[in-house]
């Protein structure tokens, strides 16, 4: 009886380690997409400013900031595959 006893607490604790871990995962997970949805975003946005104010300086009012949109999403994108090569590694 002692035996069925001693199994059940090992089950126990086992599956409370393994919730521990997933939940753990969970927000490391959420963090990670969080971290590269900003980098995505902010880069277009500086990239959209940047290309606003030029126009109102030089007076071409869509071109630049068409130009410097599409400048900021490259930018964007080329940091978020940074970062998602930096976390696998991490992984590693």
């Amino acid at each position: 009886m002692s035996d069925l006893e001693d199994f059940k607490t090992r089950l126990k604790i086992a599956k409370s380690k393994l919730q521990n871990e997933k939940s753990e995962k969970k927000g490391i997970f959420l963090g990670n997409a969080f971290k590269l949805g900003t980098e995505l975003i902010a880069a277009v946005i500086v990239g959209t400013i940047i290309g606003f104010i030029l126009d109102n300086w030089f007076g071409t009012k869509p071109i630049l900031i068409i130009i410097f949109f599409l400048f900021g999403a490259a930018a964007g994108i080329t940091n978020v595959f940074r970062a998602a090569k930096r976390m696998q590694k991490q992984e590693d």
